[in-house]
């Protein structure tokens, strides 16, 4: 005879070797085939950014989440030779943001180091740290698509 018991936040079924004979009767959901954020990575097919993609850890929901849509987005769609060269604004912005979460974004930087720099080198330096992240990220994320 099987059962059920609840202790603290588990449930524990015991079962019998009947029950495990018998064949399931639960139904399976099929996975939508027009759902738009379903295995396609950082980028959709339509071209768009997928937000929702794990690989971006968070970032675009979290307090600095419109900063770094702006900036990402901004290098994604750049046209320019230095791609996201036209995106410093957008980066600076993310930054100073980030600045004020240092426990949710902490610096690799030593703060002696910060002190020396400035504010602009800082932000300068962020921005290129930045920019090369979103580069590596994107570079790994289209090698990644185009293998599967």
């Amino acid at each position: 005879m099987s059962y059920c018991r609840q202790e603290g936040k588990d449930r524990i079924i015991f079962v019998t070797k009947e029950d495990h004979e018998t064949p399931s009767n639960a139904e399976l959901v099929a996975d939508d085939p027009n759902d738009p954020y379903e295995d396609h990575g950082l980028i959709l097919p339509n071209g768009d950014i997928n937000w929702n993609c794990p690989c971006l850890g968070g970032m675009a929901s979290g307090p600095c989440g419109e900063q770094f849509k702006s900036a990402f987005s901004c290098f994604h769609y750049s046209t320019e030779e230095v791609k996201g060269s036209d995106c410093v604004d957008q980066f600076r912005a993310m930054q100073e943001c980030m600045q004020k979460y240092p426990d949710l974004y902490p610096q690799e930087e030593d703060e002696e180091e910060k002190a020396s720099e400035g504010v602009e080198g800082a932000a300068a330096a962020a921005t290129a740290t930045a920019t090369a992240t979103a580069t590596a990220t994107e570079a790994a994320l289209t090698k990644e698509e185009g293998s599967s």
